[in-house]
């Protein structure tokens, strides 16, 4: 799959296990999300345009996976577990987040990845960006500095992932204060955001549309 990924996009897509990616995150090698993946597998649904978005699915919530990922990678703060399907292909926008987030590939999917730290003035070429593939079944951390948005599809069905992040997080704002120009991307609770300028849908909400460059179509 990666190998064909290459042959048909004009940039070089890495894959997670490649050492390019340890500034982003790193490959959760040592826990078990099969519940999650088989419950994404049997209760949820691709929608046949765009992307659905849950934070919080309580059912999700109830395996045992749930302490354990509480309890060690969030330090025994409160977490949510949610999930992504979509088939998106293209870069959009970014957004990150003050913590971790966790995603569980139940289906293939790329990601497209930046640092916060390179936001200036509250823009972001899109040429700093690199493009990660994620194998079916592979768990990921992503770091509290990596810009990241919706994963990218590898075939014609779609993607599915599971989602963890701190409770509350991408969660309607209860107030918004403007202080500083990052106070500006903040979206929703936990969520800064930043848009091309061609992501209607983010710009209607209330992101900033900072991303300097071509919004990239991702093929397969």
């Amino acid at each position: 799959m990666l190998e064909r990924l290459n042959q048909v996009n004009d940039i070089e897509i890495h894959s997670v296990f490649d050492r390019e990616f340890s500034s982003y995150g790193r490959v959760l090698s040592e826990y078990d999300f099969s519940d999650l993946i088989k419950y994404l597998e049997n209760h949820t649904e691709i929608p046949e345009n765009g992307n659905v978005y849950v934070p919080s699915v309580p059912e999700m919530e109830k395996y045992p996976i749930y302490s354990i990922v509480k309890n060690t990678l969030f330090g025994e703060s409160e977490i949510q577990i949610g999930f992504c399907n979509g088939r998106n292909t293209t870069y959009n926008g970014f957004e990150y987040h003050k913590s971790p987030e966790i995603n569980v590939a139940v289906t293939d999917f790329m990601l497209v990845l930046g640092h916060s730290y390179e936001i200036e003035n509250n823009t972001y070429k899109i040429e700093q960006a690199k493009v990660f593939f994620v194998p079916k079944g592979t768990a990921i951390e992503m770091f509290g500095t990596t810009l990241h948005l919706s994963p990218c599809r590898t075939c014609d069905e779609g993607f599915k992932d599971v989602v963890i992040l701190p409770k509350g997080t991408n969660t309607p704002l209860e107030s918004k204060t403007i202080t500083d120009n990052e106070s500006k991307l903040l979206l929703q609770k936990n969520k800064w955001v930043i848009a091309h300028p061609e992501r209607e849908p983010l710009i209607r909400q209330g992101a900033v549309a900072g991303v300097i460059g071509e919004n990239k179509e991702l093929k397969y």
